[in-house]
């Protein structure tokens, strides 16, 4: 009986890590699309400006799917917790929980470098 509800949960835990996984490469896939999306609206608009905008909503997509995936290796390690798959977990976890904090640290940056000029454009001003 233990060892039927253990290959139970086991299962479930597995579509839960397919679930997670796929959701994360849709998130990459919808901030890929908004992205292209953009840059033809950037484009077609004579391309004065500039990219941060586009560049800081990609940069959100990609924070929430390296999130998503990574839930996923951990969902994945859960259920079989080899010393293997441990050390693995341990090494993606570090990789991408850098590219996450660099990722979300240059988003931090440029939204903040952003801000002052968005605030001082001469549309927002009254004549």
């Amino acid at each position: 009986m233990f060892e039927q509800t253990e290959a139970q949960v086991r299962a479930w835990v597995e579509w839960l890590r397919l679930l997670v996984e796929a959701l994360g490469a849709f998130v990459i896939a919808a901030g890929v699309v908004i992205v292209i999306v953009a840059l033809v609206r950037f484009a077609l608009s004579g391309g004065g400006g500039s990219f941060v905008p586009i560049r800081l909503a990609f940069a959100r997509y990609l924070t929430l799917a390296l999130e998503l995936q990574l839930a996923a290796d951990i969902l994945s390690t859960s259920i079989a917790p080899t010393w293997d798959r441990i050390g693995k977990l341990a090494a993606i976890a570090v990789i991408r929980t850098a590219l996450n904090y660099f990722l979300s640290r240059e988003l931090k940056d440029e939204t903040a470098s952003a801000e002052p000029a968005l605030r001082n454009r001469p549309e927002g001003r009254r004549g």
